[in-house]
Parts: structure tokens; C-alpha cells; sequence
């Protein structure tokens, strides 16, 4: 839905250069307005948006919208016209999105269909998209640029639903864009004082396997995150083309964080990162996310159980780092680490130096093909036959396959769902979901 501003180089560079200084003085002046604010009325407190949260009741639309969603799906026509008709009526707006559109308009198929099937629970959906105009902010999105995308959509509708158009159609998908763009405009007033993305260079690049390397980038000051958390990274090798990895390390004094980067699609960041980046590079950073995280009130006093597919260690080995450094006595944990094949354990080191370190940390290798190959097909499968761990706080990361498999296996045992830690198991709600780093196990 956010359109992503051109920083690459060439000859509308000057251009480019005035349309982000535009932006910082926009930014220092909104902040400036919020900070002179006073009262409950202000941005800064009193009642959320009344097109927001529970105001919004979504159900009567939900049912409108999926009665008639036939005349609009798949969303690959819809979506496509609606960026034609959004750049004939500001043709400025096309430099600021990446030459290619593929990935945009999958973006925005998902998060059609996520606001579709969830529109009978706004509340949970503001949240998100709250969230979600945070994150936006570092792509230039503002408020005018949803006004030219509401009048695109009904054209775009207008044409697609054909004879079968109706104001009452029309008045749903209204509605429930009217809804989505609030909160998320909400979401980007509220993180005015957040900066938009840290400056990095990158220190360190190893190559682990051909289609993984380990980076480790230095930021120019503090960058604020907890384990288990994740960061949208962009390189200028791909201007405009954010992507999400997870933190691999816990905070540490010396601003350095490191990245576990597997290349999951020719032509992307991640081939970017992993082929083509070198120590000395620059990057830059979003605002750290997440909710992968094993403290809490719930995972208080707790056993913790982990459960990692391939790339999905990274979070977990902060979450390690995490645990080592504020050791709770009498506090143990299960690691699960599944992999396809032996050699896809790439960071082996770093799981011995932690074992020696942390005595009560068990490590439960799970090879699901080749040499090495257990009685257990899948991690799953691994993680149901070692124990009953409906006491333990547990915490997942890899492919969403497995993850939202381990998490049915879990539920099954009786442990409630605030216990099951882990992010989206698709990459539907993500703004930079389509290359989030996770192993295939």
C-alpha cells in the first residue's frame, strides 16, 4: 500500500535529495507541533481514532466485501490497475516505488487479504496496521499519498466488478481502507520522535554455505532492540527494497549486531547481501520489531523450550545470549535445531561455545533428510516425542511450515497460546515479509 522513495543515484538524484530534506523538515515540524501540544486531545494521549480500534465494527463489511470478492480476484488485475490508475493521476508518485512492482503488488495482495479475513476483529487489526504506518514512515508515505490510492482502488473496483458494481460494494472496500490508513497514520504520528532508519557498515562478511553469510554491521550510534527481535534492512545496492532479518546477538555495549542472511531469491536483497555486499558497505536499518521474546509475565520462573529451523537460530541464539548473560537459577533450556541435511548447520561454533557456557542448556539436533537422518521426519515430530513441555515457555523461529506445526503440537500438549512465542508464521502481514530469513527444515 506505501509507495517506497527512490534513493538510488542518476539524474533525478537531485530530485531525490530535495524530496527527503522535504521530509526531515516535515518530520521536525510535525514533532515540533506534538511537542508544543497539550491536553488529552493531543495525538499524544486521550482516546484513539474513532475510525480505529473497537469504533470500527468490520463484520457487516467483512460479509459485503466476501460475498462479491469473486469479482475482484485474484487481486493481480485489481492491483495493477490500481497503480496504473494511481500514477496517471500523479505520475510523481511512480519514481517513488522501485522500478519493478512485482514485489509491491504481492505486498499489497497480502495485506488485502489479511484486512479481508481479519475485519471482524479491528481492534487486533489496528494494532497491526499501527505497526505498520511506523514502519512506513522510513519509505516517505504520507497521508495525501492514501487519498490518491482511495480514488485509484474505486476506479479499479468500478472496472473489475463490471455490471456487478454497487455503492454498497464500494462503500466496504471504502470503509475498510478508510480504517486501515487512520491506523496507520495514527501508527506514524505516534513514532514521530523515533528515528526514521539508523546508518550501519558492515564490518564483517563471512560465507557460512554458497547461499549463506554471516554479517555483522556497526551502527553509527546505539541501535535500540531486544532478542528475539528483527530489523528491516535496506542496501543500496537495491535502492527502496527493504527486507526483514532477525537480530542474531543480544544488545551489546559496542553497537555492533550481526545478521544470518540466507539468499532466497535471484535479484533481491538477499542475493545483494550475500553475493554482492563486502566489508566497508554501507546499510540502513528500521526500527527494531518483534515479539519473540522469552520473558514476560507469563515465561516468568519458566523452563524454555526452542525450537529453531535453519536461519531461524538467529533469533534464538539472542534469545541464548539473552538468558546467559541475566542466568535465573534453576532455569532450564531445550534447543531444538532442525535442519535439512548436516552441513545446513552452519554455526555450529557458537552452539558449542554455548553449551559449555550455559550447563542447563540442552541441544536437540533434528536432520530431517540425508546422513544423519533420525527416527523423526520433522521437527515437529522431534519436538512431540522428547517430552510433555506444556509447562515451559516456548519460543519458534524458522520456516512457517514448521513453525506453525511445532505450535499445533504444543497446543495439543495444553500450552496456552501466551506461552507459544514467535512472529507471524506468514509473511502476509509483513511489510518486508517476501525474503524474511527462515531455514527450510
Amino acid at each position: 500500500m506505501a509507495p517506497a522513495p527512490d534513493t538510488g543515484g542518476g539524474a533525478a538524484g537531485p530530485l531525490r535529495e530535495d524530496y527527503h530534506a522535504l521530509l526531515a523538515r516535515h518530520e521536525a515540524m510535525r514533532l515540533r507541533r506534538r511537542l508544543l501540544a497539550a491536553g488529552p486531545s493531543s495525538r499524544t494521549g486521550g482516546a484513539a481514532s474513532p475510525r480505529t480500534g473497537e469504533a470500527y465494527d468490520g463484520v457487516a463489511d467483512q460479509r459485503v466485501i466476501l460475498r462479491d470478492l469473486h469479482l475482484v480476484t485474484p487481486f493481480d488485475e485489481l492491483i495493477a490497475h490500481l497503480y496504473t490508475a494511481m500514477f496517471e493521476r500523479r505520475p510523481y508518485l511512480r519514481s517513488l516505488f522501485p522500478d519493478s512492482m512485482e514485489f509491491q503488488q504481492a505486498h499489497l495482495a497480502r495485506i488485502f487479504t489479511y484486512l479481508i479475513d481479519h475485519l471482524h476483529r479491528p481492534a487486533e487489526v489496528a494494532a497491526f496496521l499501527r505497526q505498520l504506518g511506523s514502519d512506513h514512515r522510513k519509505l516517505g508515505v504520507r497521508a495525501a499519498h492514501y487519498e490518491t490510492f482511495e480514488q485509484a482502488l474505486c476506479e479499479a473496483l468500478r472496472r473489475h466488478a463490471g455490471e456487478r458494481w454497487s455503492q454498497e460494494l464500494e462503500g466496504a472496500w471504502l470503509r475498510m481502507l478508510g480504517f486501515a490508513v487512520a491506523a496507520m497514520v495514527d501508527g506514524a504520528e505516534a513514532a514521530v520522535a523515533e528515528p526514521l532508519y539508523w546508518n550501519g557498515v558492515v564490518c564483517a562478511h563471512e560465507r557460512r554455505r554458497p547461499d549463506l553469510a554471516v554479517l555483522r554491521v556497526r551502527t553509527s550510534e546505539p541501535y535500540p532492540y531486544r532478542a528475539g527481535q528483527y530489523a528491516a534492512l535496506e542496501s543500496p545496492l537495491l535502492p527502496q527494497t527493504w527486507r526483514h532479518y532477525s537480530l542474531a546477538c543480544a544488545p551489546r555495549p559496542d553497537t555492533e549486531l550481526e545478521f544470518h542472511v540466507r539468499c532466497t531469491a535471484r535479484g533481491g536483497l538477499s542475493e545483494a547481501l550475500v553475493e554482492h555486499t563486502r566489508v566497508g558497505d554501507t546499510l540502513r536499518l528500521g526500527p527494531a520489531r518483534g515479539r519473540l521474546t522469552a520473558d514476560g509475565e507469563s515465561a516468568a520462573a519458566r523452563d524454555v523450550l526452542l525450537v529453531a529451523g535453519g536461519t531461524g537460530w538467529a533469533p534464538l541464539r539472542a534469545l541464548l545470549e539473552d538468558l546467559a548473560a541475566r542466568r535465573e537459577p534453576g532455569r532450564a533450556v531445550h534447543l531444538f535445531l532442525g535442519v535439512r541435511r548436516p552441513d545446513d548447520l552452519y554455526d555450529l561454533p557458537a552452539v558449542a561455545a554455548l553449551e559449555r557456557r550455559c550447563p542447563w542448556l540442552r541441544v536437540i539436533p533434528v536432520i530431517t533428510r540425508g546422513p544423519g537422518t533420525g527416527q523423526d521426519a520433522t521437527v515437529a515430530e522431534a519436538v512431540a516425542r522428547h517430552g510433555d513441555w506444556s509447562r515451559h515457555v516456548a519460543c519458534l523461529a524458522g520456516p512457517p511450515a514448521m513453525v506453525g506445526a511445532v505450535a499445533d503440537v504444543l497446543a495439543a500438549m495444553g500450552m496456552p497460546a501466551e506461552r507459544i512465542r514467535h512472529d507471524p508464521v506468514t509473511d502476509l502481514v509483513a511489510d518486508a515479509g517476501a525474503e524474511r530469513e527462515g531455514a527450510d527444515s
